[in-house]
């Protein structure tokens, strides 16, 4: 893990590089690695009783705890605050000290976590799991360096300088694209598969169990030592030169990877100074510059939500070579190279500008070709499979462009997870109105409160300025937001969906809405039914990429079970509502509506979808059937589910979310009747 290693020990050196995040697959020591981080930090001084961890030689003049004139001055070691994914907005950023309001009548601010990690690590765990209000406050935080508190007519600005670290596991779902831009440094992390080394992490993590005191002691050595190299460094890290050479080589990469914005540039530019201040060296080269683009751009380069993290390092080495400095002029020392025809022209190719045997051969996607994903004239057809039991397997076939659908929501008010779809009572979002606390108190709407205690201040024999207060007095906010749903993609991969079109079409309708659920939080489950049952693709999950790959990689063939697809949709649903009750579920089936495979296969599917109609579940079917004849087979299964039936050649018409709204609505009116 030695870029881990090294983006922590960067940030250590220059907290300004912006933070890392971690990447990497679950019990691989991310937290560990992290914490321990914190142990290496130098210690910091501080403004004796200033909760704020002012630094004596630079006071803050904005600090709530001050004016700081002739303070004494303290020290103590820098914090690592860990953020855990419940908390709450007023535990972040802080908030009004209820207790001083009420039984003082005066306004007091009560710190947040920003507060203590000023000058230390804020760490967040599983930080694509953390609310997304939430991370913007943070990440706002990181790039200002300053946290600003405007509530409960408390108006609070602090510093709020911390090395920022996340980690998350992709498989749990992504973070957005402006969320990961504020990650200064991303690193990706496995677990080693060497046998030695594997064994070394077990060995090591026994010793450490069995006695604890003496594995830290064996290590403090190194870590001292560790601890003061990050010391000389940050000393060093003024005197560090990036010469015009270097930042014109970090910019051209820059620009040759395509990166939106100038952030890229800034941290690049940060972090090449930080690895030469980490050498030792007061001058960046050619290699620091290299190092700090494979660990600040790979997490900027990705142009839809289905594209994975990377950097191709063949690219940048071109790019680097093409803005190097020149030894002896423009060409090097010996002048220009020879464009003769041995070297094939210009062009690169042979003596005709075509390919090395000079006949023109064409570009890969050139005219020549068919393009992917569809078949040419003259493309031999995909050999069908023998599937092991019974019937003919197609391979995969790619599918059309995702392309943008109307946001659609459920009707009324629910109480799932915050999200960006349908309306719902959430932790954030704009106050509606006040109401009785139910449970423990956690957003006091304030003038509420005062409004039903004032009749009965005289009574409660009021005396000054402080208010008596009951505990039915106390009134809680009612916030409205939005909610994110579950969508469970119940798709028919048998062999009457094997044509190459239809299902390159469905492919490309699903893979839309996987988009849309991507951009609106949803979790998305996938159920694939074909040959003799169902299978459960993809369990519910945040990771809309992972529901990309798994359609991508599904194949057609055998025959079509739909009642085992619409049984194993009803258990997937019903286990989810018992983990997550107010998580609104919507089901997508994806069939032309025939069923095979046994006596009475069409009533049992029918049945099983009655099943489905019983629990509310809103539902959706796509059309998948063709052709100049059409039993209207789906549309049937739409009205056992209680839902509406959408064929394939309306859904860039009117767009897929469209229709599912216009569904969802009809259910729910239906419900009503």
């Amino acid at each position: 893990m030695d870029d881990l290693r090294l983006g922590l020990l960067l940030n250590a050196v220059s907290p300004a590089v912006g933070g890392v995040l971690v990447r990497g697959e679950k019990g691989t020591a991310k937290s560990t690695m992290v914490r321990a981080l914190a142990g290496l930090l130098p210690s910091i001084g501080v403004v004796a009783g200033c909760r704020f961890a002012c630094d004596p030689a630079a006071v803050d003049p904005q600090c709530p705890d001050g004016p700081h004139r002739d303070a004494d001055r303290g020290e103590r070691p820098a914090f690592l605050v860990e953020l855990p994914v419940g908390v709450s907005e007023d535990r972040v950023v802080g908030s009004l000290d209820l207790e001083r309001a009420l039984a003082e009548g005066v306004k007091a601010y009560e710190p947040g976590l920003l507060a203590k990690a000023h000058r230390g690590v804020l760490y967040i765990d599983e930080v694509n799991l953390l609310q997304d209000h939430l991370v913007d406050l943070l990440l706002d935080a990181a790039a200002m360096g300053r946290s600003y508190v405007e509530r409960e007519g408390v108006s609070v600005r602090h510093a709020a300088r911390f090395l920022l670290v996340g980690t998350m596991n992709p498989e749990e779902g992504e973070l957005r694209p402006q969320l990961l831009d504020r990650f200064g440094l991303t690193v990706e992390i496995a677990a080693t598969r060497d046998a030695d080394e594997r064994a070394e992490v077990v060995r090591r993590r026994l010793a450490y169990d069995a006695d604890p005191a003496a594995f830290a002691a064996r290590w403090d050595g190194p870590e001292r030592e560790l601890a003061e190299r990050i010391t000389a460094a940050r000393e060093l890290l003024p005197d560090v030169e990036l010469s015009d050479l270097a930042l014109r080589q970090i910019t051209a990469v820059c620009a040759a990877f395509e990166v939106d914005g100038l952030r890229a540039d800034i941290v690049m530019a940060r972090t090449a100074v930080a690895l030469a201040a980490w050498a030792g060296r007061t001058e960046v080269l050619e290699e620091d510059v290299r190092t700090a683009a494979r660990l600040a751009l790979p997490h900027r380069r990705r142009r839809n939500p289905f594209d994975a993290p990377g950097l191709d390092e063949e690219q940048l080495d071109r790019t680097l070579a093409e803005h190097r400095q020149p030894e002896d002029g423009p060409d090097g020392p010996d002048g220009p190279e020879d464009d003769g025809p041995g070297d094939g022209g210009p062009d690169g190719g042979g003596p005709d500008g075509g390919g090395p045997d000079g006949g023109g051969a064409p570009e890969p996607g050139g005219p020549d070709l068919p393009s992917s994903g569809e078949a040419g004239a003259d493309e031999a057809p995909v050999p069908p499979q023998q599937r092991p039991g019974g019937g003919r397997e197609s391979a995969p076939v790619a599918s059309e462009q995702p392309y943008r659908t109307r946001l659609f929501k459920v009707d009324g008010t629910g109480r799932g997870a915050q999200g960006r779809r349908s309306p719902a009572e959430t932790d954030a979002g704009h106050t509606i109105r006040a109401r009785r606390p139910q449970g423990r108190l956690s957003r006091l709407h304030l003038s509420a409160t005062l409004r039903a205690a004032a009749p009965h201040q005289a009574a409660r024999g009021r005396a000054g300025r402080a208010l008596v207060l009951r505990r039915d007095d106390l009134r809680e906010q009612v916030r409205r937001g939005r909610e994110s749903n579950l969508v469970l993609f119940v798709v028919d991969a048998s062999g009457s969906m094997a044509a190459r079109q239809r299902m390159t079409a469905v492919k490309g309708a699903v893979l839309s809405l996987l988009m849309d659920a991507y951009q609106r939080r949803d979790k998305i489950g996938l159920v694939t039914f074909r040959g003799t049952g169902a299978e459960l693709a993809l369990p519910p999950t945040s990771s809309v990429e992972v529901g990309a790959a798994r359609l991508e990689q599904l194949p057609t063939g055998g025959r079509t079970p739909l009642e085992a697809g619409l049984l194993r949709a009803h258990e997937v649903l019903r286990v989810e509502r018992l983990r997550d009750p107010d998580r609104r579920p919507l089901l997508v089936v994806v069939t032309d509506g025939r069923a095979t495979g046994g006596k009475d296969a069409l009533p049992r599917a029918r049945r099983a979808a009655g099943l489905l109609a019983a629990q509310g579940v809103a539902a959706v079917v796509l059309d998948c059937e063709s052709g100049p004849v059409r039993l209207g087979l789906a549309r049937e299964l739409a009205a056992h589910l209680n839902g509406d039936a959408v064929s394939l050649d309306e859904l860039r018409a009117e767009g897929v979310a469209s229709l599912v709204r216009e569904a969802r609505t009809t259910t729910m009116t239906r419900k009503a009747a």
